[in-house]
């Protein structure tokens, strides 16, 4: 399965009862420098992927003010505005670099508004459809960050909320406050720790975007699981990239996985992934736990 392909073969799923988008993303945080940190040795083959996974169906778009910091937002302006209708761009706010591979929390609601303004005049948006609070900030009481978001949603600068790095019960205390439309965690198949909170978001209707979604495809560590995804994709004649985004879709209607590349060729293939349907055994394989 290495030819290109459209993400509208992952289905739809709509955030917010309003925005309908195609259920496999990209996420834009690799377009940027070596440690997530400048610019990427080739910007104007960045804005070229970002580009080209459009043509191929994406309509949803992830970064973070961070991703650079700034590059990231930067670039997808540079080579995507005036955004095409349908397009979604999502962005988040919340933590701070003070290096390369260095993050920090930082959510106090002065800097989460900040932040948010600047975001928008990156990304040339009057209004950004998807912000989501990066991480919770131990410092600062998680009702202060969101409603922070609250008040610049208020304000008309975001349409929706989402949050990311959550744990279950800090999803539920946000929810007391507003609704939520998305939640980013850490999520692959050899880590299901957020088992119990993609529950609760397909009970909710809330997207669920994995982070690092392609974690046991791609790492040389050897597990189980990237055993597993190789044997299966080899007998399928796919990539393992393409077998864990495949599992992904499968595993719940709610998610809403982002893979991330600095390569027009790994982006294809992955978006190959969205036409890959698994049978039952290879997904009794793939749910087996080690």
């Amino acid at each position: 399965m290495n030819s290109p392909a459209s993400a509208a073969a992952a289905g739809q799923i709509v955030l917010g009862g309003a925005l309908t988008v195609n259920r496999l993303g990209f996420g834009a945080m690799r377009i940027t420098g070596p440690g997530i940190w400048g610019k990427p040795p080739d910007p104007e083959g960045a804005c070229r992927l970002l580009r080209r996974v459009v043509e191929l169906g994406v309509s949803f778009i992830d970064t973070a003010d961070s991703y650079g910091p700034e590059v990231s937002e930067n670039l997808i302006a540079q080579a995507l505005h005036p955004y095409p209708p349908g397009l979604v761009i999502a962005t988040k706010g919340g933590l701070v670099r003070p290096g390369p591979d260095v993050w920090k929390r930082s959510a106090a609601p002065a800097q989460l508004r900040a932040a948010c303004e600047s975001s928008l005049r990156r990304l040339r948006l009057e209004r950004i459809d998807v912000y989501q609070l990066h991480a919770p900030d131990p410092s600062v009481p998680l009702e202060d960050s969101v409603g922070e978001l609250v008040r610049l949603q208020q304000a008309g600068k975001i349409r929706y909320i989402g949050l990311s790095n959550v744990l279950l019960k800090e999803l539920q205390a946000a929810q007391r406050i507003t609704p939520i439309v998305s939640v980013q965690n850490h999520y692959n198949l050899k880590d299901r720790a957020s088992d119990r909170l993609l529950e609760h978001c397909e009970r909710e209707s809330i997207a669920f975007l994995p982070w690092a979604p392609l974690d046991s495809g791609r790492h040389a560590l050897e597990t189980e699981a990237t055993r597993t995804l190789r044997r299966i994709a080899q007998r399928r004649s796919a990539t393992v990239a393409q077998v864990a985004i495949a599992w992904l879709l499968a595993r719940s209607k709610t998610m809403l996985p982002i893979p991330g590349t600095a390569s027009i060729q790994h982006a294809q293939e992955n978006i190959a992934g969205a036409a890959l349907e698994l049978t039952p055994e290879d997904l009794r394989e793939l749910n087996r736990r080690g």
